[in-house]
């Protein structure tokens, strides 16, 4: 029965390209090069954009929303961040914020989102100003030496 199997196996794959037909596998290349080229359009975000949505989704997004569109329990932050400067978004971060029935948590003792605050600012800002499109910015930059290094210092690794 095996040899029936990979007789049909190869006779299908043949009348495929006989047929001049594009099967999906002959396509890859294609879609490959389709998406190199969506990559290379796309804005480039610098490390601190990159590590911030990275955070933010994390985070942040299961109130925020994805993108920082808001959500049902949290304001969408893309329009937040058009009024609300550096240093009241860290202090709403670090201490939280009562609003009526909803409230945003205090994050000033977590350092999973402290120590890369800096990034979720700079990545909500760049959504904010429109420098930055919705999903996941591509291409993704490289890690620098001494970023790492002073992530590593602040989680205590």
């Amino acid at each position: 029965m095996k040899p029936f199997l990979k007789l049909t196996a190869s006779a299908a794959t043949a009348l495929i390209f006989l047929s001049g037909a594009n099967p999906s596998f002959a396509r890859a290349p294609q879609a490959a090069a389709t998406a190199d080229a969506a990559a290379q359009s796309a804005p480039t975000a610098s490390w601190p954009e990159f590590s911030g949505y990275k955070r933010y989704h994390g985070n942040c997004s299961v109130c925020h929303g994805f993108d920082g569109l808001g959500g049902t329990f949290a304001p969408n932050l893309t329009k937040s961040l058009k009024t609300l400067d550096h240093d009241a978004f860290m202090e709403v971060l670090v201490n939280g914020r009562q609003n009526g029935n909803l409230a945003m948590p205090a994050f000033g003792a977590d350092p999973n989102v402290m120590c890369f605050a800096e990034d979720i600012y700079t990545y909500l800002k760049a959504r904010s100003d429109d420098k930055l499109g919705r999903g996941r910015p591509s291409p993704q930059p490289k890690k620098p030496a001494d970023v790492a290094a002073a992530e590593n210092a602040c989680l205590g690794l």
